[in-house]
């Protein structure tokens, strides 16, 4: 904090709390590898070059571009994917990324997410050679954006009742075709950002083998008949902009199909995937929110003496530590099983229910205990506040994913 002796009534001009205090209570991360230790201290150094660039950004639902490049240049989207074109990075390097992005802001984390978790991911799992090819390493680095385009106006939590259609159409009686895309899409990050969009369709073609399956399709933003508008008026992840298209009869080649892609199923294992991304990133925003309010109860003066001395901030204090605990000791286990390769995905379902809810928990405890100053953007909690509502959400509600658990957990299916 700094101080200003002139002016009555104002001994404190700012505080500082956005130092990282490395909170990690039951020593969770102090055994990790060396090169993990080093691929988090590179998300660390990324994180603090691109901060005042990404905090005027969410102030201005502007969505900085560099600062998505930048990720690719340092190496951070790869996500953990295994892929021989790809860097390496364990489980538990991917998700420390996670949370130290997300730690530093939300808009951030949610471009690891799309970038590399959703994008990159279906690529590397069910794309050709010559997809792999081309547009692995562009989206790996960041040169070339690009989005994953599932769900649609009326289809969220329903995603697998999507409607967008794709249909081969034949014009010179031979057995060559074209795709032909009509549908839209919503929520979409990356979807207007100039690169490429991994849409999933339904294919119309009666006869077909895979007739009224579900596939993935690359589809060039500049295509015509591609629209993707930015979705204005957010107050959550205001540093990137999601996208609602409309795909009006696109036409691709045969090849724009990836061919790994064949049901429903193979949207799901990417997103079963993400959801450990998830659980970390809320780890991250609920570290910034803890080290924030315990810092700000060391600094701030009320009737003579710090907050961190009255027993009801403490009591808190307590609680949130309780849950940034327990938070931490989940990711930390999902890393584990994952590279032991036993990771069901209701074990990732089960954190993402628990992180999400508990950083909602610690955000709405840390705004309370800074007063006024807890709504102020410099101070980050309001702004790591608003963006776990956007995580809470996506890559499954908090309903879907009790579903799920009650599904695995009672044998019985819930789902309408």
């Amino acid at each position: 904090m700094t101080a200003d002796p002139v002016f009555p009534g104002e001994s404190v001009d700012r505080y500082d709390i956005r130092s990282r205090l490395d909170t990690d209570y039951y020593a969770v991360f102090a055994d990790i590898p060396d090169a993990d230790r080093a691929v988090w201290e590179r998300a660390r150094e990324y994180v603090d070059e691109v901060a005042p660039m990404m905090t005027a950004a969410w102030d201005r639902a502007e969505y900085p571009l560099q600062a998505a490049r930048r990720l690719g240049e340092y190496d951070l989207i790869v996500d953990g994917i295994e892929h021989p074109a790809l860097t390496r990075m364990s489980p538990l390097a991917a998700g420390l990324v996670n949370m130290e992005i997300s730690r530093g802001d939300g808009s951030l984390g949610t471009i690891v997410a799309v970038q590399g978790g959703l994008a990159l991911r279906t690529l590397a799992l069910f794309g050709s050679a010559q997809q792999q090819e081309r547009w692995l390493k562009p989206v790996a680095d960041a040169s070339v954006l690009a989005a994953f385009a599932l769900t649609e106006p009326d289809h969220g939590s329903d995603s697998v009742s999507l409607e967008t259609t794709a249909r081969r159409v034949r014009t010179d009686g031979s057995d060559a075709f074209e795709w032909v895309i009509r549908g839209s899409k919503k929520w979409i990050g990356n979807g207007a950002s100039g690169g490429i969009t991994l849409v999933w369709a339904r294919i119309d073609d009666e006869g077909a083998d895979d007739h009224d399956g579900v596939r993935c399709f690359i589809v060039p933003q500049d295509s015509p008949g591609y629209q993707g508008t930015v979705i204005e008026g957010k107050a959550s992840l205001r540093g990137i902009h999601q996208a609602h298209i409309r795909l009006d009869d696109v036409r691709l080649p045969a090849d724009a199909v990836l061919p790994g892609t064949r049901t429903f199923k193979d949207a799901s294992t990417v997103l079963y995937a993400t959801r450990s991304g998830v659980a970390w990133s809320a780890l991250g925003h609920a570290t910034a929110c803890y080290e924030a309010a315990l810092s700000y109860a060391m600094q701030r003066m009320q009737f003579g003496r710090p907050l961190a001395k009255f027993q009801m901030v403490q009591e808190r204090l307590t609680h949130m530590l309780e849950d940034l605990t327990a938070m931490q000791l989940y990711c930390r286990r999902l890393a584990d099983l994952e590279l032991a390769g036993a990771l069901r995905p209701t074990q990732a379902s089960l954190a993402k229910f628990h992180n999400t809810r508990a950083a909602r928990r610690i955000a709405a405890t840390a705004r309370d205990l800074l007063g006024g100053n807890g709504i102020l953007l410099e101070y980050g909690v309001i702004q790591h506040m608003a963006d776990i509502e956007a995580i809470h959400t996506y890559e499954g509600t908090e309903s879907v994913q009790a579903l799920l658990l009650g599904r695995d957990i009672t044998g019985m299916s819930a789902f309408v």
